[in-house]
């Protein structure tokens, strides 16, 4: 694609890995399936499909804990072809407590590839949104309420919402057969997050993911495919990180998987808990173009006895005619899991 005689695509790369590069050197919701929320884990997977996917992802954190965390999201994203780009939307929601503390976001994604050889690709992507955090101060208790006698209202000058623009980017390379590695960094901004009049930003958070694809049948030409793909994802936001590791098993209509969540010999916190947060187990099925999965957290932490792990069910549906699907090699498709 070419804009004032500049080719857009590779200046969209240039600007990413530069981003990426310089900035490399409150945490944001996590999702268990984060293939299945492919542009929430790094905007360069925008339109990784043969043509437009639609997918959704509810999560319930910790559920025997009173008032947990729940979370949304919602995408849509577009294939451009002709212009080795892809554009797509995403929305999402999350509320801690009974509506005490919530945020919606919501974002527009560009990504754009370039070929390095047949199979392999680079591509870049970038995020804008717009974020708004509210908070239902009736459903809080302050110290001063506490101090005059359990008082109705608070004295605290809280603001009740705060909105704010956001700035992501992410690269991805990937050979459409056998490997993927993609690195982002969200909050690139440090958008300021405080109800109060301080300066609270938020953390910028960094994510590197990637996998390996084995094809257990490949001299088969009569079975159905089957795959064994080990991925593996790090993040890290202010003093804060994680490590998932493990495997899926695909052969149509199925897959399943398990992965372990934590760092239990390489970071401790301070309090010196052992990083052990949870087993992650996933089956799904496929019919035709629709996937649905479901995942479950088993807590391996000391929360085991009390947070009753974390459920959570993605849907994922493609929309492409069937040239598009039989021409889908000539696009960028990592071969990283699509639920």
């Amino acid at each position: 694609m070419k804009f004032l005689g500049f080719n857009l695509n590779y200046f969209v790369l240039f600007i990413v890995a530069s981003t990426v590069y310089k900035i490399a050197c409150a945490q944001d919701p996590q999702f268990s399936q984060f293939y299945a929320n492919p542009m929430y884990l790094n905007p360069a997977f925008t339109g990784n499909t043969a043509q437009l996917r639609m997918a959704s992802t509810y999560r319930n954190q910790w559920p025997s804990i009173p008032k947990g965390y729940v979370s949304y999201t919602a995408a849509i994203d577009y294939n451009l072809e002709k212009a080795k780009s892809g554009i797509g939307f995403l929305a999402t929601h999350d509320k801690a407590g009974n509506e005490g503390l919530k945020f919606t976001n919501l974002a527009l994604l560009y990504s754009t590839h370039v070929r390095l050889n047949r199979l392999t690709f680079l591509k870049g992507g970038v995020k804008f949104s717009y974020t708004n955090r509210g908070v239902n101060q009736s459903e809080l208790l302050f110290s001063d309420q506490i101090i005059r006698d359990g008082a109705p209202f608070s004295i605290e000058e809280v603001g009740n919402s705060v909105n704010n623009f956001d700035f992501s980017a992410g690269l991805v390379l990937a050979n459409t057969e056998k490997y993927w590695l993609g690195v982002s960094i969200d909050h690139i901004n440090q958008p300021r997050y405080s109800f109060l009049n301080t300066n609270s930003f938020l953390d910028i958070k960094t994510s590197v993911h990637g996998g390996y694809v084995f094809e257990l049948n490949k001299e088969d030409k009569v079975e159905k495919p089957t795959y064994i793909k080990a991925i593996v994802h790090y993040k890290s936001q202010g003093k804060w990180d994680q490590l998932d590791i493990g495997a899926y098993y695909e052969k149509n209509p199925i897959f399943y998987g398990m992965w372990y969540r934590g760092i239990p010999f390489f970071k401790k916190f301070e309090n010196e808990f052992p990083n052990n947060e949870a087993l992650v187990l996933l089956f799904g099925v496929q019919a035709n173009d629709l996937r649905i999965a479901y995942s479950y957290d088993a807590t391996i932490s000391k929360l085991a006895r009390y947070s009753g792990g974390a459920h959570e069910v993605s849907i994922v549906y493609e929309i492409a005619t069937i040239i598009k699907k039989r021409k889908n090699k000539r696009y960028f498709l990592a071969p990283c899991p699509k639920f």
